[in-house]
């Protein structure tokens, strides 16, 4: 270590370096290569790897099959990364072990997944393998691209946002780009959003919950008095707020809701009906 990294870490406090060291032991996504047809992208490929620290590249299929000299020749010195491809022959195969991966393709086709940018899937990738999990970056063959199916098997699309008159990258580029934004991340980013459960609900499910409840309790003389009744909606949205509920959390809130204002009703109806009928009696 140089004497101005060795500065430089004396600056850390002690959570800070170790912060910095789980940083630098992030294993990067696994970069898989489906049905490449030339060599020389096959070495490009692993150039623009190793330029931005990711290291294991998966083929499945390769047209002229592997090893192929002509890959290394390319690689401008990148060989650790082609000494240690893996070939497969399907994509589910190449991704058996990973936990989140995306398929990058400019066409989405018909799968109705979620569509990134390579700036918010590494976002993603980046929180989920500091949680411990195995990511990868699936990319199509240089004419065909992705087969639906494959698609498939992703979480999700990862699309570059390049201009719509010249839509030309040739696969080198496109893995450096997402390559580029991981390592950004790696570098600058704030610690990561460890993943802990389901990610909480849209700000409209909870809006709707709020209201229900309001209009429920409103209904049950709550807000007394009434004057009050904006600081207490205020207080209790905040209180069920710190919850962070789930879609799924969500939908059980308005069930509860929804069960003890129909109860509430049918004991109303009966104490109108048990009332009724003492007044009829009282009538004979």
């Amino acid at each position: 270590m140089g004497a101005a990294k060795k500065e430089a870490s004396a600056l850390l406090a002690p959570g800070q370096k170790d912060y910095t060291a789980r940083m630098n032991e992030l294993t990067p996504p696994v970069v898989v290569l489906d049905k490449s047809q030339m060599a020389d992208n096959i070495g490009a490929v692993a150039r623009v790897m190793a330029n931005f620290g990711l290291s294991e590249l998966r083929l499945v299929s390769p047209r002229d099959g592997w090893p192929q000299e002509r890959a290394w020749a390319t690689a401008s010195g990148a060989d650790w990364v082609l000494d240690g491809v893996k070939v497969f022959d399907s994509v589910a195969e190449a991704i058996a072990d990973l936990h989140t991966v995306f398929a990058t393709t400019a066409r989405p086709r018909e799968t109705r997944q979620p569509v990134r940018t390579p700036r918010e899937s590494a976002r993603i990738l980046y929180d989920d393998t500091a949680s411990g999990l195995k990511t990868g970056l699936l990319f199509g063959g240089e004419r065909a691209g992705l087969e639906t199916g494959d698609i498939a098997l992703c979480a999700g699309i990862t699309t570059i946002p390049i201009d719509p008159k010249h839509h030309s990258l040739n696969l080198a580029q496109a893995v450096a780009i997402n390559a580029y934004e991981w390592r950004t991340l790696i570098l600058d980013a704030p610690p990561p959003r460890f993943r802990e459960g389901e990610p909480p609900a849209a700000n409209d499910l909870l809006l709707g919950m709020y209201e229900h409840l309001e209009a429920e309790l409103d209904n049950g003389g709550f807000f007394y008095p009434p004057e009050k009744k904006r600081s207490m909606s205020q207080n209790l949205r905040v209180m069920l707020g710190r919850a962070a509920f789930t879609e799924q959390e969500v939908a059980t809130m308005r069930g509860a809701i929804h069960a003890l204002a129909k109860g509430r009703g049918r004991v109303l109806a009966k104490l109108a009906a048990e009332k009724a009928a003492e007044e009829a009696k009282k009538g004979e």
